[in-house]
C-alpha cells in the first residue's frame, strides 16, 4: 500500500488545465520531493489530497484511502503546512495546537505538543498570543499544527519560504527524525539545494503533467559527464525544462 497514489487526476478551470493525468506513486517511509516552476499544478496537486477542491476526473488516496469517498480517514493520515499564513488571532500558540488536536479527536496531548514547541523552537512562544508573533514563528506554527495529530504522511508546501536559516536548520533536523521514524514526507521547495539534500525520489511537474520522476542520485546523472561535470539538482531541473520546450 502506498502512502500517497494519484491515478489519472485531472483538473481543468474552465478553458485552463492545471492537471493533465497525473500518475504518481509515493511510498510509505519516503522522503520525496515535488518540485516544479509556478503554475506546474503542484498546489493543485497538495489542495486535491488536502480535499480544498475536486479533480475534475481521476483519484487520489492517503494510505489507500479515497480523499473524497473516505475523506474522515484521509484527513487523520494527513498533516498539511500550507504556503498562506492562516491563523486565529485569539489564541495562545499552545492554545492553537490544543484545538488543532481536538480537531483530530486528540485528547492529552500535552507532552507531544510540548515535544513539537521544543523542536521547533517554540516553546518560549507557547503561552503568547498569536498576532504578536513574527512571520516567522507564525510557519513554525503551521509546522507545528500539520504535525500535532502525529500523521504517518506530511505534505510541507514551500515550509522554507522567506524564513531564517535558524528555522530551516531547525525544520529539518525534526522533520528527518520523523522520517526516520516512518513517517512518509513529501516537500515542494523553490530551493533546490533543499531537495538535493534531503529527498530520496523526486518528480517533476510542468503544466500539469509529470515530465521527470526518478531518485535524486538518477537525475543527478543525467548531467554528469555533460557541460556540468559538477553538476547539481538546479542543472537537471533547467534541463529538463529546456528538453520539455524543445520537445
Amino acid at each position: 500500500m502506498s502512502a500517497i497514489q494519484f491515478k489519472n487526476l485531472r483538473k481543468e478551470y474552465g478553458t485552463l488545465t492545471a492537471l493533465d493525468g497525473v500518475n504518481l506513486q509515493i511510498e510509505q517511509g519516503e522522503f520525496f520531493g515535488l518540485l516544479g516552476p509556478n503554475g506546474a499544478g503542484k498546489t493543485t496537486l497538495i489542495s486535491i489530497l488536502a480535499g480544498l477542491c475536486r479533480p475534475t476526473s481521476g483519484s487520489a488516496e492517503v494510505m489507500g484511502h479515497d480523499v473524497q469517498k473516505e475523506f474522515r480517514i484521509a484527513r487523520r493520515l494527513l498533516g498539511i503546512v500550507p504556503q498562506e499564513l492562516v491563523f486565529d488571532p485569539f489564541f495562545t500558540v499552545k492554545e492553537t495546537l490544543t484545538f488543532q488536536s481536538g480537531y483530530f479527536g486528540v485528547k492529552n496531548n500535552g507532552d507531544w505538543i510540548d515535544e513539537v514547541l521544543f523542536n521547533l523552537g517554540l516553546a518560549d512562544k507557547a503561552n503568547e498570543n498569536m498576532r504578536s508573533l513574527s512571520g516567522g514563528m507564525k510557519r513554525r506554527v503551521l509546522v507545528a499544527q500539520a504535525l500535532v495529530h502525529r500523521p504517518p504522511v506530511i505534505v510541507l508546501d514551500e515550509p522554507t519560504a522567506g524564513v531564517d536559516v535558524e528555522l530551516r536548520q531547525s525544520l529539518w533536523k525534526f522533520i528527518g527524525r520523523l522520517n526516520q521514524e516512518g513517517h512518509t514526507i513529501v516537500l515542494t521547495t523553490h530551493y533546490l539545494e533543499e531537495a538535493q539534500a534531503l529527498c530520496n525520489r523526486i518528480a517533476i511537474l510542468k503544466k500539469g503533467r509529470v515530465v521527470a520522476l526518478d531518485t535524486t542520485a538518477n537525475l543527478l546523472a543525467r548531467v554528469k559527464n555533460s557541460h556540468a561535470a559538477d553538476g547539481d539538482l538546479e542543472d537537471v531541473f533547467m534541463q529538463i525544462m529546456n528538453e520539455e520546450k524543445t520537445s
